[in-house]
């Protein structure tokens, strides 16, 4: 049972790493597409190696220690945001029945979990002794924090409408419609929230190159900042996941009827994923990055009052109409 159970383990931790690294090929071909370039094309046909050269050359080279830094703390934060962005997925579901830990809390391992991912940001940026670094890791942690509280109010409004906290009976709940369609807004700001939760563009403030040179991993170098970018790909695919699953019906198919009901479930999953990742790397290529009081403004005044407006909303209708799930 236990070899069983490290086996499942490992091969949603393969999956997840084989995933993060052709997402970031992804990502360079789709962007050297945009900006009218061929991006990676020499490692592997078509560049199909790229990624792995990559990780290869990050793990041989020198790790640098800075002489100020906390080496202990300096060396644990990187451990700590990848460790974390892993076990967020232990509670995806890929399809019916076909999840590590089908919990009936699901929704708040995830919000203790991404809860957590602060504290590998500040302590990397306080470990650091670099005032670059520190600045960085205070605005990630404002930002991620900030942007949560809006992130939650969306989880407790589809939590209203499912009558559960657990990802497989969410998505069970969505057979009929899904919930992108009555919760179209909330879909949109949840989407918005996750690009600000993972510093991505436009919300890549931490990581401004023109004032914080790198961010809080400006001190890093070899695998410590390895862990650190693959933590941050892992969680992009963390909230796409996430997205397709609350708004998006997670592994059901788009139509119920032959041609689509024979694909398979975890593929179905995988394409709606898919679909979100090529929206996070098309939001980098288009979009200017924010000032970070329009960043700041833009999560306390506008999404925080929307999403509370909304749940208050949702929680009247459902209430009014005797339509609460039992």
């Amino acid at each position: 049972m236990l070899v069983l159970t490290i086996l499942k383990i490992l091969s949603v931790v393969v999956i997840v790493l084989i995933g993060v690294a052709y997402f970031t090929l992804a990502e360079r071909k789709i962007m050297g597409t945009i900006q009218r370039r061929k991006g990676p094309n020499v490692v592997g046909f078509q560049g199909l190696l790229q990624p792995l050269a990559d990780g290869l050359k990050l793990f041989v080279k020198e790790s640098i220690l800075p002489s100020n830094a906390n080496k202990t703390l300096f060396i644990l934060a990187p451990m700590l945001t990848f460790g974390l962005s892993l076990i967020g997925w232990v509670v995806i579901p890929f399809g019916e029945s076909l999840v590590l830990a089908d919990i009936n809390v699901g929704i708040l391992y995830l919000l203790a979990v991404s809860a957590l991912g602060v504290y590998g940001i500040i302590l990397a940026g306080w470990s650091s002794n670099s005032k670059y670094a520190f600045l960085g890791a205070l605005r990630s942690a404002a930002q991620m924090v900030s942007y949560e509280v809006s992130i939650g109010f969306i989880l407790i409004t589809v939590v209203l409408c499912s009558g559960s906290f657990n990802l497989s009976s969410i998505v069970l709940a969505q057979e009929k419609v899904w919930f992108c369609v009555p919760h179209l807004p909330m879909f949109v700001l949840f989407f918005i929230s996750a690009l600000a939760e993972t510093n991505r563009h436009p919300f890549d403030l931490p990581e401004a190159e023109a004032e914080l040179v790198s961010g809080y991993n400006v001190e890093y170098s070899a695998m410590g900042f390895a862990l650190f970018f693959l933590g941050e790909y892992a969680n992009m695919l963390l909230m796409s996941a996430l997205t397709a699953i609350l708004f998006l019906g997670g592994w059901l198919p788009l139509l119920d009827i032959f041609p689509f009901t024979i694909i398979p479930n975890s593929v179905w999953f995988g394409l709606k994923i898919g679909g979100f990742v090529v929206l996070f790397i098309v939001m980098r290529a288009c979009l200017p990055r924010f000032r970070y009081d329009q960043l700041m403004s833009l999560g306390w005044k506008v999404f925080l009052p929307f999403s509370l407006g909304w749940l208050i909303l949702t929680a009247s209708v459902l209430m009014s109409f005797n339509w609460l799930p039992n």
